[in-house]
């Protein structure tokens, strides 16, 4: 994660593209901001964390990831025998939840216990990538405000299932990568100051350790969930293309040969090779156990060979029975036959299609245990639900946000919201070429950050706009001052229904926005 003050590239360009200033030298206040709201979204994440429960056991999906993690503890790291239960996802995140029951035990606290931590982790980076980006402490400071008041953030930090844990590692990968953008365009432009002309290829950057820790957490993003791989080949593109712009900005006269006989070898290696090996590693507990299902089953039996055009898996497991593609093999199966059912009354009543993902029309209910509950004041009708919903004054605007920034990284050249629609598109995009599989509105957690950087660019925009008179500087902070205080109060109203807090009936009905929420 950037902590710090690599110089941004200040000597001119060849282009004439107008380049970022230098980071804030307000290091120390930096810091303040970063860890007040860092506090702050540790009471926030961690309030009545354990309170709702179905009698006493997970709720929703947790019943999968809290009852694995426990296996995790007893197994030594690894699953019960996956033959009789469901293989979905790599180990890692099971692991990680089997964190918090160490530290609490099998409590609601103790499996939702390393997800809040991931949550408030992702505070923590968001003010800092932000605050990089944009060169403002302030600007850090809102999207700090702002993820912490997103009810889908809020709901997956409470909640015992793997996305928001995804999520912390894609976002601490991104901001490696745009530290090491800084980094690179510093040497380059050190280079130059040093050597003069840097001539057709440039310099050698030698080691490039924030790409180095982007490809790890990348790699541990997949070893939560396999999603995780776009990501990587999406920031791999685009670390290439910002090689070029650099090198092609520090005078290189062939920008795109140096990178290929600069660059490319260690891209591959830090964006390629290193997540492969990093999420082989995650399999550490499987590898140490021999008796960890399936190392001596074959699980690739002959009535599953239809799925492999030539069973060609099948016959290299009847070779090598006790190797780890047997379940790779059977989590791409489930997720294979994962479909949406074609009866209709068959469906899961909470599903969604990703095109209903970016206003959040279709949330997902994670309690709702029904009337009769006390509100505390001689009521006994109250209800109580937890919505995985967006805060509307974030998601509601996410098509205008997605606008403006196609606008800015084609029709100006800005690579902020060029990164951004990188990091948004690699989450989103992917699920439109399966429309026939099983899909929930959870699935979006990793794109609730990159809103969040998008919506506070935008902000800065604004502010930008205000430099000249002083009438204009107090419209825009008065602009961008309502806009915060709308989307805290927004987040506020909704409190009860994200944290199953007792309401009456009618208090339901004015939070529940839209019929698809009911």
């Amino acid at each position: 994660m950037p902590i710090g003050g690599t110089p941004a590239l200040t000597a001119p360009v060849r282009t004439g593209r107008p380049t970022l200033p230098p980071p804030p030298t307000d290091r120390v206040r930096g810091w303040v901001v970063t860890l007040t709201l860092t506090l702050v979204a540790a009471v926030v994440r961690l309030w009545d964390i354990g309170l709702r429960t179905d009698g006493g056991t997970p709720l929703f999906d947790e019943k999968y990831y809290a009852l694995q993690a426990a296996e995790v503890i007893r197994n030594g790291g690894v699953e019960d025998n996956q033959a009789f239960g469901v293989v979905v996802h790599p180990p890692l995140g099971k692991q990680i939840i089997a964190l918090g029951e160490l530290v609490a035990g099998y409590t609601p606290t103790g499996w939702r216990l390393a997800p809040a931590v991931a949550g408030i982790i992702c505070v923590l980076v968001m003010v800092r990538v932000v605050r990089r980006m944009t060169r403002s402490t302030l600007l850090g400071g809102i999207a700090g405000v702002l993820i912490i008041c997103d009810g889908v953030s809020h709901v997956q930090s409470r909640s015992a299932l793997l996305d928001i844990l995804q999520t912390v590692f894609v976002l601490a990968a991104f901001s490696c990568v745009i530290a090491d953008r800084d980094q690179v365009r510093a040497r380059l432009a050190a280079s130059v100051r040093d050597d003069g002309e840097p001539g057709r290829f440039g310099v050698v950057l030698g080691a490039r350790w924030w790409r180095f820790a982007a490809g790890v957490l990348l790699g541990l993003a997949i070893a939560i969930k396999w999603s995780g791989v776009y990501w990587v080949a999406a920031f791999g593109v685009m670390v290439v293309v910002w090689d070029i712009t650099a090198r092609r900005d520090s005078g290189v006269t062939r920008p795109v040969q140096a990178v290929v006989r600069r660059d490319l070898v260690p891209s591959l290696w830090s964006l390629a090779v290193i997540p492969v090996a990093t999420y082989v590693a995650t399999w550490w507990a499987w590898f140490a156990s021999a008796n960890a299902w399936p190392r001596s089953t074959l699980v690739a039996t002959p009535e599953f060979r239809s799925d492999w055009k030539s069973g060609l898996l099948y016959q290299l497991g009847s070779f090598w029975d006790n190797a780890l593609w047997q379940w790779t093999w059977k989590m791409l199966d489930f997720h294979s036959h994962l479909l949406t059912p074609t009866d209709p009354a068959k469906r899961h009543p909470w599903e969604s299609k990703p095109w209903t993902w970016p206003l959040g029309t279709r949330p997902v209910n994670y309690y709702s245990p029904g009337a009769g509950t006390g509100c505390g004041d001689g009521r006994t009708d109250c209800v109580q639900r937890i919505l995985l919903i967006g805060t509307p004054a974030l998601w509601w605007i996410s098509l205008f946000v997605a606008g403006w920034a196609l606008w800015k990284a084609i029709g100006r050249l800005d690579w902020r919201y060029a990164a951004v629609l990188v990091g948004y598109g690699a989450g989103y995009l992917p699920w439109f070429t399966n429309l026939d599989r099983q899909m929930y509105f959870f699935y979006a957690t990793p794109l609730a950050p990159f809103l969040i950087i998008g919506i506070t660019l935008v902000l800065g925009d604004i502010l930008g706009r205000s430099r000249v008179g002083v009438e204009r500087r107090y419209l825009a902070v008065t602009i961008v001052a309502i806009y915060v205080g709308l989307v805290v109060a927004n987040f506020a109203y909704l409190w009860p229904i994200l944290n199953g807090v007792p309401i009456t009936p009618d208090g339901l009905q004015m939070r529940t926005w839209l019929p698809s929420w009911g």
